[in-house]
């Protein structure tokens, strides 16, 4: 029987071939009329362990971040300063408020920047539901998403999706790629980036929003 890669094709017809998505959202692999189990959540349900896919660290109402894996959906605190996991938590409520300021509040003229992983990941971009990807590469990632270089600029605002392989300091496992649904915040130009990159590159700041992983199964 043939085997597909989930991940391995760019056009996006060629992505989840294998999968199937269910009202809720949720992605379940699908044989016949038969849903198999993947194997992972099969272990935690068997054998009571798991190997844990973290999600993009998520904001709580009280300001600290945390992580919950998307295989048995535990949560954990997740430090920013230091890219590492802390204790095991019950799933706060993140923060979905949005800070108002009164008219004469006048806004902090410095703030600390959120510590960056430096990198130099290849990585694949496209707007939002559209058929062509570009190839670029990601400089650096941090609690504010991703900044990347790449040869095709997107409208600012845009809906973007990635595909790279996501640091095992945020997603917990080692040489996995991700598929990254992201907003363009900023774009980046600056003679320190034109130094480090092509004179026809466009430096994109995206936020990362979700993503899911890509297996190779």
């Amino acid at each position: 029987m043939e085997k597909h890669k989930a991940y391995a094709a760019i056009h996006e017809s060629n992505l989840f071939r294998t999968a199937q998505a269910s009202q809720d959202g949720d992605v379940q692999l699908v044989r016949g009329h038969f849903v198999i189990m993947p194997q992972k959540l099969m272990d935690v349900l068997m054998l009571g362990r798991c190997s844990h896919e973290f999600s993009w660290p998520r904001r709580a109402a009280n300001g600290a971040y945390y992580q919950v894996c998307m295989v048995c959906a535990t949560a954990y605190q997740y430090d920013w300063k230091t890219m590492r996991r802390g204790d095991r938590v019950d799933e706060p409520v993140a923060d979905t408020t949005t800070v108002r300021r009164r008219s004469g509040q006048k806004q902090p003229t410095w703030m600390p920047r959120a510590r960056r992983l430096r990198s130099s990941l290849p990585v694949r971009y496209r707007g939002k539901n559209l058929s062509t990807w570009y190839e670029g590469q990601i400089q650096n990632i941090s609690q504010s998403g991703v900044l990347l270089f790449g040869p095709h600029q997107l409208p600012a605002n845009a809906l973007v999706e990635l595909i790279f392989e996501m640091p095992e300091e945020i997603s917990g496992q080692k040489n996995s790629n991700v598929l990254c649904q992201g907003r363009l915040i900023r774009i980046k130009q600056s003679v320190e980036d034109a130094a480090e990159n092509a004179e026809d590159s466009f430096g994109l700041a995206v936020s990362i929003l979700d993503y899911k992983f890509l297996h190779k199964d």
